[in-house]
């Protein structure tokens, strides 16, 4: 049996909606998708043809969206960008409606973000189609995740036994989620570092570790995700200025010298706010992988959606 009969053997899934679910050996088929993509031993052209994909992001999105509108258009397939401010959500019709509708004009994958947690499951519940979830609430982000581990592969060669810092907002992070998720299956060890104000209670019992020190947290690590704080999400003002996070909790290529492992790499999932989660000359350092991971969420979403199309 050939690497894609193999790896499409193994996926038995509509949709892609979070990575809690997901077991090790689907994230690796994922993962072994992608780079037939990324080495070009597979031909990606017309996997879609024919197909058409709505986008329907109810919150902002740059790289997210539009690698999604690259992996569509790599594969052959034709892509719907969905605007709710110009949209009959306007007018009060549900997006179930609007979902029901889009299927009726043949349409029968959807890439959907929302501020709602669990709206794409029930979507997903009363559709025969195709969802791909592309970041609910503070939820889960599998695409964003999957192609952090995939990079982090791609550097250290491997997942299992590597030591992982999570540093930032954690609470509002449905990137960590995902990212905690799919790190534990594959064998790696997790410390979430933040101010307490962002450590959240049920990711604290899923991690190995969690920290309001983050020179403590770094020693020996192979990898450290940043996040940034997501002021859009914040319910109370926060006791601590940008300049004073930075001191705390902010990545420097000194502090990583001094406290890490000689080889940590440095991820983040963007965007970046320099000089707050992490410093310009670190963000620009060959430690860090930040465009290599943007470079890798496209072969990640082209692997998602060629096989959603082969289950179809």
């Amino acid at each position: 049996m050939n690497s894609q009969k193999d790896s499409s053997a193994r996926w038995t899934r509509k949709d892609l909606l979070g990575l809690k679910d997901l077991s090790a050996e689907e994230i690796s088929a994922i993962f072994k998708r992608a780079a037939q993509f990324q080495k070009g031993l597979s031909s990606p052209q017309t996997q879609l043809k024919g197909e058409y994909a709505a986008l329907l992001f109810l919150e902002p999105s740059t790289r997210t969206r539009m690698s999604f509108e690259v992996a569509l258009t790599n594969l052959g397939g034709h892509t719907l960008i969905f605007s709710p401010q110009v949209s009959s959500l306007e007018k009060g019709e549900t997006l179930l409606d609007t979902v029901k509708n889009l299927e009726a004009m043949g349409i029968h994958f959807f890439i959907l973000r929302s501020r709602e947690n669990g709206l794409i499951r029930e979507l997903s519940q009363k559709s025969s189609s195709s969802f791909i979830n592309a970041g609910d609430g503070t939820n889960e982000h599998p695409t964003q995740a999957l192609l952090d581990l995939f990079t982090l592969k791609e550097a250290k060669g491997k997942i299992e036994g590597l030591k992982v810092v999570i540093v930032g907002d954690i609470l509002h992070s449905r990137v960590a989620r995902s990212n905690v998720f799919a790190l534990k299956k594959l064998g790696a060890r997790v410390i979430l570092c933040g101010p307490k104000e962002f450590l959240s209670d049920d990711l604290r019992a899923l991690a190995d570790e969690t920290s309001e020190n983050l020179n403590h947290s770094l020693k020996g690590a192979d990898a450290v995700i940043a996040l940034r704080i997501q002021q859009e999400r914040l319910e109370a003002r926060l006791h601590f200025t940008a300049q004073d996070y930075f001191k705390n909790f902010g990545l420097t290529e000194e502090r990583l010298k001094k406290y890490a492992s000689s080889n940590c790499v440095v991820l983040h999932p963007g965007p970046i706010n320099r000089e707050v989660e992490i410093s310009s000359q670190l963000a620009d350092s060959p430690r860090s992988l930040i465009l290599k991971q943007v470079s890798n969420g496209v072969f990640i979403r082209m692997a998602v959606l060629s096989l959603l199309r082969l289950k179809k």
